[in-house]
């Protein structure tokens, strides 16, 4: 199973199923479930692995659930929701985050050394690096989602790629 492929898997249909039951704010629910979720666990997949990531994005989206006449008034909900799960997923220890190994054989090719060094990263250095770089991210969607500003997105992302590139061996070409 490919990180783009599974990243998406937490069980939609459930959180369709409960927000029917609740009319009063059922359709702008789902419609937000359905925009926005990708863009929550892409972030909190980069964050802390795939299943922690899945994990910390279901109950985010249940958390919006419980407390969606706030939520929805927000400016920018994913960040908020991105926050929260932060924030409770503080409270659990949780692991370096475990990125799937490379397929041998797979039709792209990609350093094998990679997930290790993406793991030595700080957890706002690979999740910068990982919505820009892996997720095609611009620098607003990806700041907007980690609810930060841009100035601090691009300082994660260069000393992110500064830190790949010295783990990683690679000479840039000035």
């Amino acid at each position: 199973m490919s990180l783009e492929t599974a990243t998406c898997s937490f069980n939609k249909w459930e959180v369709y199923r409960l927000s029917t039951q609740h009319k009063l704010h059922s359709d702008s629910f789902t419609r937000f479930v359905k925009e926005m979720s990708p863009r929550l666990e892409h972030a909190l997949v980069a964050r802390y692995g795939l299943d922690l990531g899945q994990e910390s994005a279901a109950e985010a989206f249940a958390y919006a659930w419980e407390h969606w006449e706030k939520v929805e008034q927000m400016a920018n909900p994913v960040g908020y929701l991105y926050r929260t799960a932060t924030s409770r997923s503080r409270r659990i220890r949780r692991p370096t985050p475990v990125l799937p190994p490379i397929a041998q054989g797979s039709p792209i090719w990609v350093e094998p050394g990679l997930p290790a060094a993406l793991e030595r990263l700080s957890t706002n250095q690979r999740t910068a690096v990982m919505l820009v770089y892996s997720f095609e991210y611009t620098h607003s969607e990806a700041a907007d989602v980690m609810g930060i500003k841009g100035g601090t997105l691009r300082k994660h992302l260069t000393r992110g790629m500064a830190k790949l590139r010295s783990d990683l061996e690679v000479q840039v070409d000035s």
